[in-house]
């Protein structure tokens, strides 16, 4: 795999976004993190998800993604919304090692984790799909809504502000902040911690928790996600995705 790495530490997979230096998010990175899922869900007990030094990710890689026609964009966000549904589901414990920013895209990858370890200082989180013009997408805001509440996640989704690990980790979009050079040492205990547990009652206590946001997600995700993708295309929304592509 080219976009994506797994290196292995006894029965927990450290599984890395590794698309260049802000790890943006392609449809080969889709393909080969779904590959990558698969491959962890048969052999390892546990995952600790990666990204790069300056960019746990970046988000979606709009430049590219503004040469696609609806359908190969259509494929993008349909299998790119799979790959985060899967991770959020997946029946070993998750825990996102966040040592950069991780914005749009890159912070709904980690909020699919069961646990989120970040670096401390200017470390910056959020969602800023209403800066560009799109919603949230659908499983995310779920998610979301989940794990810090309403109130917290109308602030993150209205304003598209980001936050900063301490920030984060005050209204619990995050659990842990520590040093850079340590957070995913302390991301791959965490993982092997939670990996010890007997696994049937993880699993069966991990889905109490995600089985009501997935079975919403799969009922309403054909007209929220084409709802997306009509925004995507809007003659108003355009413009405002060309100049933030400019700043890849």
């Amino acid at each position: 795999m080219e976009k994506i790495s797994v290196k292995e530490y006894g029965e927990v997979a450290l599984v890395r976004l590794n698309n260049g230096v802000t790890n943006s998010l392609t449809l080969q990175l889709v393909v080969e993190m779904a590959q990558a899922l698969d491959f962890v869900k048969q052999r390892f007990k546990g995952l600790v998800l990666g990204g790069g030094d300056k960019f746990f990710s970046m988000g979606f890689d709009i430049p590219s993604l503004l040469k696609a026609g609806q359908e190969e964009m259509a494929g993008f966000f349909n299998g790119i919304n799979q790959v985060w549904l899967d991770l959020y589901t997946l029946p070993v414990p998750t825990v996102a090692a966040v040592k950069a920013h991780a914005i749009a895209g890159g912070t709904i990858f980690a909020i699919m984790c069961d646990w989120r370890v970040a670096a401390s200082g200017r470390t910056l989180f959020g969602l800023n799909e209403i800066k560009l013009g799109v919603p949230v997408p659908y499983l995310s805001d779920l998610v979301l809504r989940q794990l810090i509440g309403e109130r917290a996640a109308d602030e993150m989704v209205f304003t598209g502000e980001f936050l900063d690990s301490a920030a984060a980790l005050e209204n619990g979009l995050v659990d842990q902040v520590t040093e850079k050079d340590r957070v995913e040492d302390l991301a791959i205990q965490k993982a092997a911690q939670l990996a010890a547990l007997p696994g049937p009652a993880f699993r069966e206590i991990k889905s109490m928790r995600t089985e009501r946001i997935a079975a919403l997600y799969k009922e309403n995700h054909e007209q929220r996600n084409a709802r997306f993708l009509q925004l995507w295309f809007d003659e108003k929304t355009r413009p405002i995705l060309e100049e933030a592509a400019e700043k890849f």
